[in-house]
């Protein structure tokens, strides 16, 4: 085994509505990259009481973190993948939309450039603010700015050229967050000449995880075997576009 391999790098950031942080969409699916041969790494960042931007700063300090132990952690520092679930997708969006602001600058130290993701992750994502918003994820990331500040955390209206490669998937089943957050998101990534992949699966709810018995919550909930494939379409899409 070649111990000196550098590897690319998932920072993946669990849904739960900017309430909660859900173990499904944590450990296992680390685990599920580490098999394709990434590093990998689960952000628990702050939530609620926790305020907008702090976990968004909290996600940029880990990029930064991952890219300085790039030699340490065998990671290639041209290759850091944010990757979110759910809510976690919002966060792990704005970071994506984000890097390059000043404000930024003025909560971190070091450059943008250390904390620039090379690639995004959407699961499901909460993206828009707008007509298909999930209320709550925003109602908890904003707390009493909630009406002042929703529209401008809608995700679609942020992406610029410099937003990373993305990958995306939903399913037109779900109705806590609407597969309209990545198409509109997806839209924008076109727009803007961002490369991309997205993959809208016919069936299964929300939060479904890999969508197997192993990060099904209780019974046969959350298991949906049409969408077990995306980790692998995934892992090819890094191979040929990060």
């Amino acid at each position: 085994m070649d111990t000196a391999r550098t590897r690319p790098a998932v920072i993946i950031c669990p849904g739960g509505g900017y309430e909660m942080l859900s173990d499904r969409e944590a450990e296992p699916i680390a685990i599920k990259m580490m098999s394709f041969g990434f590093q990998a790494f689960v952000l628990r960042y702050s939530i609620k009481p926790a305020v907008y931007p702090l976990a968004l700063t909290e996600l940029a300090a880990a990029v930064q973190l991952v890219r300085k132990n790039q030699e340490d952690w065998h990671v290639d520092p041209t290759k850091i993948i944010v990757a979110g679930f759910s809510a976690g997708g919002h966060l792990a969006a704005n970071l994506g939309v984000s890097w390059q602001e000043s404000f930024l600058e003025g909560l971190l130290e070091g450059t943008k450039e250390e904390w620039m993701p090379n690639g995004l992750l959407l699961s499901y994502p909460v993206l828009s603010s707008g007509k298909f918003a999930h209320d709550g994820s925003f109602q908890a990331l904003l707390a009493e700015a909630y009406p002042t500040k929703k529209a401008a955390l809608s995700l679609e209206h942020l992406v610029t050229e410099q937003t990373p490669p993305t990958f995306l998937w939903h399913t037109l089943e779900d109705g806590l967050v609407m597969a309209e957050n990545s198409l509109l998101f997806a839209e924008q990534l076109r727009q803007h000449n961002v490369p991309y992949e997205m993959h809208i699966f016919p069936r299964g709810g929300h939060g479904l995880s890999l969508g197997t018995k192993e990060t099904a919550n209780g019974g046969i909930h959350n298991i949906e075997p049409s969408i077990v494939r995306w980790p692998e379409l995934f892992a090819d899409w890094v191979k040929w576009n990060i």
